[in-house]
């Protein structure tokens, strides 16, 4: 999605990343100086930072519906032609993953020019800012390819056009380093901000909430890798003062896109959200079985064969095997989600309660807050959306504590709805949910691990392509990533 011309614009400084495709930056459209374009010194951080706070979140949403629902079943096409290339069937074109690559890697180009231009004028708010975007941005990349430049991927200005690939260790050892540089800076030195940011409107408390809660998610994320992470969480949660984390919805990193121009819809219009778009089984059965009141806000009424209501019911999974035995017409996806006023969720408040919840389950933190957490977490994720949290919720047996991280992972996979590709990643990491499966899936049934490198490597930065397939162990969508190893 790019924003709508502005009738002064101010051009976002391009930077020759990976000749790939970073020719231009992630927000050319948002703002250009129509007088001097080369006048470089009129750019400060805050130029940057709306535009691309606002292109990252709407992209992720957006992706989220096109990628991640069909890839973890939230919701997918129907019906359907062919069953070629649905990510639910774990069939992935090589091509799948270029849109990806080429959005956050602009998206970069602007939060370097970010931090170059904090550290230019002694400016610690955006400095800890434009550290804590890069952090998000580069392990989305890492988490969705693994090894991915970045060491000498923003130097196109020095004439670096064919960045070597770092190893997600040191991708992810550099990120982490960042967040917990960031954490210091906010506050310190030069405190001007020069416009108010879409996402937190200049509360430097919530932007440094932000920074811990992202570092607790990857944290998490590389446990298995960088056991002293346990450590790191358990000495960061008991000491709010020093690392905040949001403490409610009001803190979250959740995009409010207001629909006034240039803060709109990635959809501008909203059937292209819906069309041809149906929930799946495995989605609506647990929501049902919950007595979830996200149910009514997300998904539509299925319809028997005399088109009439037969309450919020999704497709099979297995649909594929025997289309007959599908005899109604399933759940679809409502446009309400998506017609400004809306959201976009980027790291929320239950996300952060329900990490607390898996730390404490894991005897990292008190094993007796696990519960407490978990049922904060769950109340976030429905109230976030405008669901009226019931009473009685957690009487059920579906949906009371038990003890064990599948339950925690189940709820978590609600709580991301609309997280990017965040469900994807906590799958792998862990294993939950459990999705069913079809005969007529791809790759053994196996969820990949990995996405295809962009096609354009293989041909723009060729000698780089072929070392890191040989480092990584193929260009190969099951070969796992590092964290998963």
């Amino acid at each position: 999605m790019i924003l709508p011309n502005l009738s002064n614009r101010i051009k976002i400084i391009s930077a020759a990343v990976l000749a790939t495709a970073l020719l231009g930056s992630c927000t050319r459209d948002f703002v250009e100086i129509n007088k001097d374009p080369n006048r470089l010194e009129s750019v400060t951080p805050g130029t940057l930072l709306n535009p691309t706070i606002y292109n990252a979140a709407s992209y992720g949403m957006s992706r989220s519906r096109s990628f991640t629902f069909e890839l973890m079943q939230v919701a997918g096409a129907y019906p359907s032609e062919s069953v070629e290339d649905q990510a639910y069937l774990y069939d992935f074109r090589e091509d799948i993953g270029n849109g990806i690559w080429d959005t956050y890697y602009k998206c970069l180009a602007n939060t370097r020019e970010m931090e170059l231009s904090a550290i230019k004028l002694g400016n610690n708010n955006y400095l800890a800012i434009s550290l804590t975007l890069k952090a998000l941005f580069y392990s989305i990349l890492t988490d969705c390819f693994g090894d991915i430049p970045m060491s000498t991927a923003l130097n196109g200005e020095q004439g670096n056009f064919f960045p070597a690939f770092d190893k997600q260790e040191q991708v992810y050892t550099t990120i982490l380093a960042d967040l917990e540089k960031a954490n210091t800076l906010y506050g310190t030195g030069l405190n001007t901000m020069y416009a108010a940011d879409i996402l937190f409107n200049n509360d430097l408390t919530k932007w440094r909430k932000f920074t811990n809660s992202l570092r607790l998610r990857l944290l998490l994320r590389t446990l298995k890798k960088m056991p002293g992470n346990a450590a790191i969480m358990a000495g960061m949660l008991q000491d709010a003062t020093k690392y905040p984390i949001f403490q409610s919805n009001a803190d979250a990193a959740v995009l409010s896109i207001t629909g006034v121009t240039p803060n709109i819809s990635p959809w501008s219009r909203p059937q292209d959200y819906s069309t041809g778009r149906v929930f799946f089984d495995f989605f609506t059965s647990n929501l049902n079985n919950f007595k979830d009141p996200r149910a009514a806000l997300f998904a539509g009424q299925a319809k028997d064969k005399n088109n009439k209501n037969i309450g919020i019911k999704g497709l099979p999974v297995t649909f594929i095997e025997s289309p007959a035995s599908v005899d109604f017409s399933p759940s679809g996806l409502l446009q309400r989600l998506v017609i400004a006023p809306m959201i976009a969720p980027i790291l929320s408040y239950a996300e952060v309660e329900l990490i607390q919840a898996e730390l404490a389950q894991r005897n990292i933190i008190a094993a007796t807050t696990a519960e407490e957490h978990y049922k904060k977490g769950v109340e976030a994720a429905i109230t976030m959306w405008g669901g009226v949290m019931p009473t009685t919720y957690f009487n059920l047996e579906s949906t009371k504590y038990d003890g064990t991280l599948e339950r925690i992972m189940l709820q978590k996979y609600y709580a991301l709805f609309f997280t990017d590709y965040q469900q994807w990643f906590e799958q792998r990491r862990t294993g939950f949910p459990v999705l069913p499966t079809t005969t007529f899936m791809y790759n053994d049934r196996k969820m990949p691990s990995r996405l295809y490198y962009p096609t354009t490597l293989k041909v723009y930065n060729t000698d780089n392509y072929l070392k890191v397939v040989e480092q990584m162990g193929g260009d190969k969508i099951n070969v796992k990533v590092w964290w998963e190893q």
